[in-house]
């Protein structure tokens, strides 16, 4: 930002505005510029230094005529204190222009800002408000809206981590050593897909790579390719409120375009209908021939996520384990010997698996040469086609005749497997005897020492005696793991051969709508855990059961808004995959200050590093590494014309079942919590069974659905986000109202200044900033007609809408 100084210059433009009622209202803006519509009454410009250096800081200007050739009027300029304000201070916060008063607007785009800034949010924009309570009082409001640097840095980081993943795809795949021709077939063809897929995702990584610039993606660039991993128009908005006699207050929400592939289109709907259709097509079709069930290959993946977590720790503790051995005493080494046997216990129990039993004697079966007792299966399959070899299962519902071509016992060793992960049990227990001969020896020779509890030995004859166990145990681990990744890359084998080409379709627009929805938590996430660092309610909350995240969506169920809400139902369903950990940075450079992402697609986790001192202030349980989980909830009601039309005509059956279904999460997740007997409890439990009669209420455009969902995640600690298509103007006037709901409700905002409070904040706030960084242009896009569908309190004034390119 660009910092005030006592030489900074300030002009003052006094416009007519008129509100709903016709009465005229003046205010006084910062800005110069004329605004088509606003009739300006005059202007004044100061220097701050003459602010300050004036009697009680406060000047009287007089306003001349827009060419400067006759004096309007005065006005009373004061510093804005920042404080509470004294009775009868008020006066002075006012501005007398031609006998009126009225309330005085400051604006700052991009000046400093009362507000701790973390690391990822840049480009403030600021704006403070006066408004009247009840008790004639004046309450201070701060408005600021900031860009997110994670719009593009999360996206880059998944962008890397899909082509990690898919490579090691690429790499099972081609360890899976010789292939029937039909096997052998298929693979190519999914290795080729998988090629396309990263060459693709390298190219837009690239492309991202290179950009520099602002920290959001423009409403206007919602269709652009290189563009469509990262979310639309991402911004935060924090709302702080100081009141006399009251503690100061903020809300934030976060505001996104709805989550969706843009780029791909909405021709056939989005996510939830393809996967939908997709899922039974293949129930109807290819997987009549094909020998393991979804179920299955989600098992699998889960076993090759095990394999690649616990194989290398495994290996650290065994070396650990010797490192202990070598120093000679006992205590750390039984303490290390323990750790290590509950991990490969761990890794003995994720893979003691029926599934890869199976699978190893399906991948038999697919070798060159093979021939059942029976002869081999035909059957005809979109993805293997006619003659293509079935492999065997003993279980089968869907494909009796795949009886025939089970091996014969004497054909395939069935335990083999079994002996297999038997021997990493069997190695451990040797490694355990060991260790308690050496602790018996030891102490035989210790009786009478001074010190019994810590005896030693020559550190050579415990590290000689361990090291071929340890080594046996690493080779007989590395068996397994050798057995289990090849059976289960098989399985995934089969599922992405029939998963060509539409399936793997399908994943790359998941990868994308992911994407945008991880870059919003992770915003709102690092926003809301910023702002309750000192709570210790909140963070006990956060490390015992989580944090709500709570998706505002106002698209309509008509067009092509349908298939957006069905992308954005799946991507805010998906995050549920996702857990965040706290660590420690490296220094208080910002770079060292940045989110970092790790995972697969089944399980990512987002590491926030946090500086030395507020990450040692933090709870035992967050330092140490524990999974912070988050509970997405999404609520939709559409708003505009087109909800009209679906509600009249169409169909709302996607927003209602939304809308159930994610109450049950939201209930269900209050219920975990055990709050105590308050009445805080008390108004919870009525506005969540409030909730729970409007999502079954049959009434056109239900936002009360909307505001008692934000009120209740507000309540519960969670993180707000509100979205519509661009995040611009539905979402705008949505954000405005809730703002000035809040100060009506939690600050006594004086009835006769909420609707001039709400035009107020969509005529010169942040809001309407945000369109013009967008769009380049000072109007919402809405017309007269599609207002008159609108829901009365989501109608902006007069004068700042129009027919604009959005």
């Amino acid at each position: 930002g660009h910092p005030i100084c006592e030489e900074t210059r300030v002009k003052l433009t006094v416009y007519d505005l008129k509100n709903p009622s016709s009465e005229t209202v003046r205010r006084i803006t910062s800005r110069s510029t004329r605004v088509k519509g606003r009739n300006i009454l005059g202007y004044t410009t100061f220097s701050v230094g003459d602010l300050l250096k004036s009697k009680e800081q406060q000047l009287t200007l007089s306003l001349r005529t827009s060419d400067g050739t006759s004096t309007v009027g005065a006005v009373v300029v004061t510093r804005l204190k920042m404080g509470e304000m004294e009775d009868g201070e008020a006066d002075h916060i006012a501005a007398d222009v031609q006998g009126q008063k009225c309330t005085l607007l400051c604006e700052s785009v991009h000046g400093t800002t009362t507000f701790c800034l973390p690391p990822v949010f840049e480009n403030p924009v600021c704006k403070v408000y006066r408004f009247q309570t009840v008790d004639n009082d004046w309450m201070t409001v701060r408005e600021q809206m900031t860009e997110c640097t994670l719009s593009f840095s999360i996206p880059r980081q998944l962008l890397a981590l899909y082509v990690q993943e898919d490579m090691g795809s690429i790499e099972e795949l081609k360890n899976l050593g010789e292939l029937s021709p039909h096997w052998d077939n298929l693979r190519k063809e999914v290795i080729a897909h998988y090629g396309q897929v990263i060459s693709s995702y390298q190219e837009t990584l690239g492309e991202l790579t290179k950009l520099t610039g602002p920290s959001f993606k423009p409403s206007c660039c919602k269709g652009q390719k290189y563009l469509e991993f990262v979310p639309i128009n991402l911004h935060t908005q924090r709302m702080h409120v100081t009141c006399p006699r009251k503690a100061d207050a903020f809300y934030d929400v976060i505001t996104v375009g709805a989550p969706a592939a843009h780029f791909q289109g909405f021709k056939n709907g989005g996510l939830q209908r393809l996967l939908s259709r997709y899922e039974t097509e293949k129930k109807n079709t290819a997987y009549q021939c094909i020998y393991f069930s979804p179920g299955d290959t989600s098992k699998a993946r889960e076993v090759l996520a095990n394999i690649g977590q616990l194989q290398p720790l495994i290996l650290v503790l065994a070396d650990r384990l010797l490192e202990a051995a070598q120093h000679g005493c006992l205590d750390p080494l039984k303490e290390a010997l323990q750790t290590l046997s509950d991990k490969t216990e761990q890794f003995v129990h994720a893979l003691k698996d029926e599934l890869v039993k199976t699978a190893l004697l399906a991948l038999h079966a697919a070798r060159p040469g093979y021939v059942s007792r029976r002869g081999p299966a035909v059957c005809n399959n979109a993805a293997g086609g006619a003659g293509a070899e079935t492999p065997p299962r003993q279980d089968s519902p869907m494909q009796p005749q795949a009886q025939d071509s089970i091996p014969h016992r004497s054909e395939y060793d069935e335990e083999e497997w079994d002996r297999v992960w038997a021997n990493v049990a069997k190695s451990l227990n040797c490694i355990i005897a060991m260790v308690d001969r050496l602790q018996d020896h030891s102490e035989n020779n210790n009786v009478g020492a001074p010190d019994p509890v810590q005896p030693t030995a020559p550190p050579r004859e415990w590290q000689e005696k361990l090291y071929p166990l340890v080594i046996t145990l690493k080779d007989c681990v590395a068996e397994v793991v050798d057995h289990a990744t090849k059976s289960m890359a098989f399985v995934l084998l089969q599922e992405a051969a029939c998963s060509i080409p539409q399936g793997l379709l399908l994943k790359q627009r998941r990868d994308v709508v992911f994407s945008q929805a991880l870059a919003a938590l992770t915003c709102g996430f690092v926003m809301k855990l910023y702002a309750g660092l000192e709570d210790k309610g909140f963070l006990q909350q956060l490390h015992t059961v989580g944090l709500v995240a709570q998706f505002e969506s106002l698209l309509s169920t008509y067009s092509e808004e349908i298939g957006m809400l069905e992308d954005m139902e799946v991507g805010i369903s998906d995050l549920q995959r996702v857990t965040f950990r706290i660590t420690e940075a490296e220094s208080q450079d910002p770079a060292h200050l940045q989110p970092v992402v790790s995972g697969r697609r089944d399980h990512y986790t987002v590491e926030v590093p946090l500086p030395h001192e507020t990450f040692e202030a933090l709870p035992d349980e967050i330092r140490e590494g524990k999974p912070l989980q988050v509970y997405p909830v999404l609520f939709n009601v559409g708003i505009n014309e087109q909800q009209t039309i679906a509600e009249r005509f169409g169909d709302i059956s996607l927003q209602e079942r939304i809308n159930q279904k994610n109450f049950e999460i939201l209930d269900g997740y209050y219920k975990s919590l055990s709050l105590p007997c308050s009445q805080t409890q008390t108004d919870l439990k009525e506005l969540l069974e409030t909730l729970g009669q409007n999502v079954v209420t049959k009434k056109r455009k239900n936002v009360e659905i909307l505001w008692l969902a934000g009120t209740i995640c507000r309540r519960l600690n969670g993180i707000r986000f509100t979205s519509c298509k661009s995040a611009k103007d539905r979402t705008s006037m949505s954000v405005t109202l809730e703002q000035c709901a809040l100060l009506r409700d939690e600050h006594h905002l004086n009835k006769d200044y909420f609707i001039r409070a709400l035009d107020c904040m969509r005529r010169e706030g942040c809001r309407i900033e945000n369109v013009q960084k967008n769009i380049r242009c000072r109007k919402y896009a809405f017309n007269m007609l599609q207002l008159m569908a609108f829901p009365k309190c989501y109608r902006p004034p007069e004068g700042t809408y129009g027919r604009v390119d959005s």
